[in-house]
């Protein structure tokens, strides 16, 4: 749970009329994994939220195209296509936080939670673009809001939307604080609800023994239009898919997965990753890395499937350690690499063809070998 330390209220405030204001937001890398303390938050101040669509190459090509001020990989250069489209809306205001740091359930166990760095400039540097020649967002009376974001830090997240807000919005701190515990509660509501479905389909495949894949990618991978959809290729052939961040938590769990290596020392705790992770700074990296450490371990779990976009350079040195973790028990490792705005849709159907066949081939015994290494399943599965 994510701990907000905030000196209790002395006053209670009543909301403004903000009915009438509407708040652009893109949908674009690290609000993928934040959007639900978003809508919260403006939930909360009585504020509407307008989200872009999901990434595409129209999209990009129609609002994005000429904005472009640096090189960078495809997923932080497609910002420009969300801000451009949201200049067509009617809204008052366009959000693009900067988040420095990220919620994170390893927060705790390893050294930071930072956000890569070029997706945290991203938003200062897309918006170079639109106003290098005339200012895009003055000429059509729009408000352009970009706040320092420390959601590892969120004690510090009322004063850093506060003083972004307050010349943009009639709001105050107290309105403030309320709405940002507000919008950390429904994060926490959705990543809960999120786990548990997941779960669900844990349960399900320990019950009628079949195979599931584990997707491990940033969460900006689960947008159709950098993801690929790929996720979703593997469910026409009939297999459940789990996203890496709303893997479940539960103690009873982590305990059959990961007990043994913390009573023989190997571990401090079923979230530590530091037999295998010593640079744990990278919020996203540190998951992936927890993640494959799950999947090596979760019989059920025969097949993993790695996505990264083209120049990542957080991604780079993450290749062989999270690929050596997987196939440390068995579980077999597929990677889709270089991912970029041009979707490769032949080639994605053929290879998906071809894992499903290893999966359909070799999963059976997968699960039966990553058994024998484990005490026995726990009552809670069955």
């Amino acid at each position: 749970m994510i701990m907000l330390r905030i000196l209790r209220r002395n006053t209670k405030t009543a909301n403004r009329d903000r009915s009438n204001i509407k708040v652009g937001i893109p949908k674009f890398l690290n609000i993928w994994s934040t959007h639900q303390f978003w809508v919260g938050f403006f939930e909360k101040l009585g504020v509407k939220v307008i989200f872009s669509s999901d990434t595409s190459e129209e999209q990009y090509r129609q609002y994005g195209k000429g904005r472009i001020t640096m090189d960078s990989c495809f997923p932080v250069k497609a910002l420009a296509g969300h801000i451009g489209e949201l200049l067509t809306k009617e809204v008052d205001i366009i959000f693009v936080p900067m988040i420095y740091s990220l919620p994170s359930f390893l927060k705790g166990h390893v050294l930071d939670t930072l956000s890569c760095t070029r997706v945290m400039m991203a938003p200062e540097n897309i918006k170079a673009g639109f106003t290098k020649e005339r200012d895009e967002f003055l000429s059509k009376g729009i408000k352009y809001v970009s706040p320092f974001i420390t959601f590892g830090e969120p004690e510090l997240l009322p004063k850093q939307l506060y003083e972004s807000l307050k010349s943009v919005i009639d709001v105050s701190y107290q309105e403030v604080v309320d709405a940002v515990l507000y919008g950390l509660k429904s994060l926490e509501e959705f990543d809960a609800y999120a786990r548990s479905k997941s779960l669900e389909i844990i349960r399900w495949c320990v019950k009628e023994n079949r195979p599931a894949i584990l997707v491990l990618a940033r969460p900006y991978h689960m947008d159709p239009g950098i993801g690929h959809e790929i996720d979703a290729e593997f469910q026409t052939y009939g297999y459940p898919v789990l996203w890496y961040n709303y893997l479940p938590l539960e103690n009873w769990l982590l305990d059959w997965l990961f007990g043994q290596d913390v009573k023989a020392g190997i571990i401090k705790s079923y979230l530590d990753i530091s037999d295998v992770w010593t640079s744990s700074y990278s919020s996203n990296t540190n998951e992936i890395i927890w993640a494959a450490k799950f999947a090596s371990r979760f019989p059920w779990i025969t097949g993993v499937i790695r996505l990264s976009s083209y120049e990542c350079g957080m991604d780079q040195p993450t290749y062989t350690p999270v690929q050596k973790i997987v196939e440390s028990r068995g579980t077999l490792f597929f990677k889709f690499g270089e991912l970029d705005e041009t979707k490769p849709a032949g080639s994605i159907k053929i290879r998906v063809e071809t894992i499903a066949y290893y999966l359909e081939k070799y999963s059976t015994d997968i699960i039966q070998r990553k058994l024998k290494k484990l005490p026995p399943v726990p009552k809670e599965l069955l």
